[in-house]
Formats: structure tokens, C-alpha cells, sequence
């Protein structure tokens, strides 16, 4: 997958809301859909994302949140059958939506077939379910403070940093290009920033979008 994704998160509890920030901060397009009025009450004061309230389940809430255009659907509520529903009837409306959903680990086995990635409860935070939900194009690897994540991040091609030297690349103040993902070397201005790998990145969260166009496109 690319930057810039159309994501529609199904809970807006702690771990939604999280999550669609998190992907909001990464330059993602994120909509979270959830039923409880108070909450969404409390999500849209915060102006992380889009949020509708309804049943993820029906057809016209999921349309409502485009999932049409919409690249992936993160169903995280607490309830295994109900994420394992969402998923589903996103499908029905667009068999080509990348699938998450957040099932208990007792199920995990007989639901695998249904979604492209499982999250179980007690893993799924929001920085592990931004990870699945995105692919393995973007990963944090850790957040090492409160300001700072190191993310793995695969460089697309025709992006703008693609086949260019880390010297000729203006990188934002706030981060920092460690080295390929295989750590046998540190990254130095002679360093190409090759199509298709991977390089180890430090970013502070407001600077993510810019690093994420510069690498993703």
C-alpha cells in the first residue's frame, strides 16, 4: 500500500480513536464509525478524523464512510463477531479493501480465512493495528518517546525521494534516516534511497507527513 490511504476504523474506543490518530499523523485520510453518541461526541471535538455514528454493519453507514473509495477497514471494537461482520460487509460492497479485525485469540483460527490480518486484544494497540492496517510498507518498529517513533519505511517508486542521494533529499528538521533495514550500515549523504527497500527512520509525529510523501509518494 501507499501513503495517503482512505482507512475507515469501525470502534471509536480507545484503541479507534488511537489508531485513526495515529494514521491521521502518518498522512492518512482516516473515518471512524461508532454507534455510542457520546463518544462520538467526545472524537469529533478532537478533530483527529471523520467520524459517523452508526452500525458498522449496515450497508449505508459503510457507504456513507466510502467504502468505496476507502483502501483498508480496521474493525476494532470489542466484539469478535461484530469486527468479524464489518469486515465482511465491507467486502460485499468492495472485494478489494484490505481487511483487519480485532478477534479474540480463541476464534483466531476459524475466523484467519475471512480478513486479511488479525489483531488479538491483548496486542492490539494502536501503533500494532496502524501497522496491519497499512501493510508492510510503513512499521514502527518502537516508540522511544512520547515524541519520537522509529518506523521501518519502504521507499515507493516515483516517489520523490526514489533513486536520489540522502544528501540531495530535504528532509524535514525532526527526522532522521538510520540505515537500510538490514542495519549493516548507517546512512551517510552518500546513501541512495533505493525503490522497493527499506530504511530505518526517526520521526517526531509532525513531521510524519512530510517524510511519509517524500518516501511514499
Amino acid at each position: 500500500m501507499t501513503s495517503d490511504l482512505d482507512i475507515i476504523v469501525a470502534g471509536g474506543g480507545r484503541v479507534g480513536f488511537q489508531t485513526a490518530e495515529l494514521l491521521a499523523n502518518r498522512g492518512h485520510d482516516a473515518t471512524i464509525i461508532e454507534s455510542d453518541e457520546r463518544i462520538v461526541s467526545e472524537i469529533a471535538d478532537e478533530w483527529v478524523a471523520t467520524v459517523i455514528q452508526g452500525d458498522a454493519t449496515d450497508p449505508d453507514i459503510i457507504e456513507q464512510a466510502g467504502v468505496d473509495r476507502a483502501d483498508a477497514i480496521a474493525a476494532l471494537t470489542g466484539e469478535t463477531g461484530l469486527n468479524l461482520a464489518v469486515c465482511l460487509a465491507a467486502l460485499e460492497l468492495q472485494p478489494e479493501i484490505r481487511t483487519v479485525a480485532r478477534i479474540d485469540r480463541a476464534s483466531a483460527e476459524s475466523y484467519t480465512r475471512f480478513v486479511d490480518a488479525i489483531l488479538f486484544p491483548e496486542r492490539a494497540g494502536a501503533r500494532v493495528a496502524a501497522n496491519e492496517i497499512v501493510g508492510s510498507d510503513v512499521q514502527t518498529l518502537v516508540d522511544m518517546t512520547g515524541d519520537l517513533e522509529i518506523m521501518l519505511v519502504r521507499v515507493a517508486e516515483g516517489a520523490p525521494a526514489a533513486g536520489k542521494r540522502l544528501a540531495d533529499v530535504r528532509l524535514p528538521a525532526g527526522a532522521l534516516i538510520v540505515s537500510d533495514d538490514d542495519g549493516n550500515r548507517i546512512a551517510r549523504s552518500d546513501t541512495t534511497l533505493t525503490a522497493g527497500s527499506r530504511y530505518v527512520v526517526a520521526i517526531e509525529p509532525d513531521v510524519a507527513d512530510e517524510v511519509m510523501n517524500l518516501m511514499r509518494g
